[in-house]
């Protein structure tokens, strides 16, 4: 299935935020910052990329079921898409 940036848009700010989160882990990790400061950035930037990968399988399971119910064949299976949302977990 094509991504397009107006499918995915909530999804595609989430992980604007968290590449500039993950620059400030890399940051605070060359100013030799404290281990529990940097570790609660980097599960910060972890969860941001959690989030972005699940909205971007929701897209994809209402753009596909959208799909079925206009009476066209879905870009992807529901196997497909599980075993997406499954490699996330």
């Amino acid at each position: 299935m094509e991504l397009k940036p107006e499918m995915i848009g909530d999804a595609l700010t989430r992980l604007r935020r968290a590449q500039g989160q993950l620059s400030g882990v890399i940051s605070m990790i060359e100013d030799g910052q404290d281990c529990t400061d940097v570790l609660q950035q980097l599960a910060a930037v972890s969860k941001a990329l959690d989030r972005a990968g699940f909205k971007i399988v929701s897209t994809g399971l209402r753009h596909c079921n959208a799909a079925r119910e206009r009476g066209e064949e879905a870009p992807m299976t529901e196997q497909e898409l599980e075993k997406l949302f499954l490699a996330l977990a």
